[in-house]
């Protein structure tokens, strides 16, 4: 996987959005409200879907079926999620008891919180490609096919995907960054959510068909 190129061809694909800024504003909308945001993430889910090379973005219809789909899709994170929150917790309530000064005592909740992080990291690194996986294959069990997801991140590179994670990330703290802006931050970031959202959607779909034309399997 040639990271370079999966980024600009993302980024490319994302610009689509504003040809269509009453596309764009409606998602900005949705995306603010509460439970009805999820119409917004089973958008990015068709996002996802999308072929190799699409000459436009997926039309914003079927509400309901892309709330279906953004609910499924954030049921399958918080299962991902569970174990790491059950080692991550107890460090948290840990502290919020506990001053600084008993951390000796505390070694065993660091040690939970390590467990947990490296858990987190390990899951998300999957989740991306079991999400898509799941959505390709319009079948929920293919988000926990893991002997199917690691195979297709190894015909990517463990390295090169890792690296590709490590740039999402830095982009999230970024996005995250201009949220914090005093007085038009949050107004930025009401902006910048949807348009994110589809650029790293996009930038999955490329990592995953890479992975899946090498296999010749569902693209």
């Amino acid at each position: 996987m040639k990271l370079d190129e999966n980024l600009t061809d993302a980024i490319d694909y994302t610009k689509l959005l504003f040809a269509d800024l009453g596309r764009l504003l409606i998602l900005i909308v949705l995306a603010i409200i509460p439970i009805v945001d999820f119409v917004v993430l089973g958008y990015l889910g068709n996002v996802m879907k999308a072929p190799k090379d699409p000459k436009k973005l997926p039309p914003l219809e079927n509400y309901f079926d892309l709330w279906f789909q953004g609910l499924k899709i954030l049921i399958i994170a918080l299962i991902y999620m569970i174990i790491p929150l059950v080692f991550i917790i107890p460090f948290l309530d840990f502290w919020g008891v506990f001053s600084f000064l008993t951390f000796v005592r505390g070694t065993g909740a660091l040690l939970l919180l390590l467990v947990g992080v490296l858990l987190a990291f390990f899951l998300v690194s999957i989740l991306y490609i079991a999400i898509i996986n799941m959505l390709k294959h319009n079948d929920l069990s293919k988000a926990f096919a893991f002997g199917e997801i690691l195979g297709i991140i190894e015909k990517v590179g463990w390295v090169n995907y890792i690296l590709w994670l490590l740039v999402i990330f830095v982009c999230s703290i970024i996005v995250t960054a201009i949220g914090s802006i005093p007085v038009i931050g949050w107004f930025l970031s009401l902006m910048l959510a949807p348009v994110f959202g589809v650029f790293v959607a996009r930038s999955v779909a490329f990592v995953y068909l890479e992975a899946t034309e090498v296999a010749g399997q569902v693209s």
